[in-house]
């Protein structure tokens, strides 16, 4: 019985009813309005293969336009780089209770963190034991920047989408008033965090 309505299943497709309904001739010719495959060989003109090809043109520029790829690349960097500077924050606090102060950047001009072998840790590095690697901005072009005084520290990067970020550094809020030079960062400094006891 299960054999004898399969068979009829297959039937009813086999005869002109469904399968001539979703046959891809006759979508081209829904589209279209006209039979493409008739005996004759009529096929399709130049203009109309370049109006099909200028539709989804349109279509694929629109759904480009619509997502912005660039836009959300930079949002995603961006809110890395909040993370990023979140993570090292627990890493200094975590140094300062063992040790009673903040590690001191580098030197004069060398914003990165003296390890506590007296050696500079490079960021992407790792930072033992506070660290497994100490994080480095997600564009190679740019660089985070750390200063301390030992007693307070600051550390700065520079967001892509700072104009549209109200934790940026900008005039009428945070405004990054420590940064040791404005390029310092690869890129304006326009983003920063410090211990609790100053303010960016």
């Amino acid at each position: 019985m299960h054999t004898d309505s399969m068979a009829s299943k297959k039937n009813i497709w086999d005869s002109n009813s469904l399968r001539t309904v979703f046959s891809n001739r006759n979508i081209i010719r829904f589209i279209l309005g006209r039979n493409y495959f008739s005996k004759s060989g009529a096929g399709f003109t130049l203009v109309e293969l370049l109006i099909v090809i200028a539709i989804i043109g349109i279509i694929a520029t629109g759904l480009v336009i619509a997502v912005n790829p660039l836009a959300s690349i930079q949002k995603a960097q961006d809110t890395k780089r909040k993370s990023d500077l979140s993570q090292i924050q627990k890493a200094l606090e975590a140094y300062y209770n063992d040790i009673g102060n903040y590690p001191p950047n580098f030197g004069e001009t060398d914003y990165r963190i003296k390890g506590l072998n007296d050696n500079v840790v490079a960021w992407g590095d790792p930072w033992s034991p506070y660290m497994s690697t100490l994080p480095k901005d997600p564009n190679s072009s740019k660089k985070y920047v750390y200063d301390s005084t030992e007693q307070a520290y600051y550390i700065y990067a520079s967001l892509d989408r700072a104009a549209n970020d109200s934790q940026a550094c900008k005039s009428g809020g945070a405004k990054c008033d420590n940064v040791p030079g404005s390029e310092t960062c690869g890129a304006v400094c326009n983003y920063g965090v410090s211990s609790p006891n100053v303010s960016p």
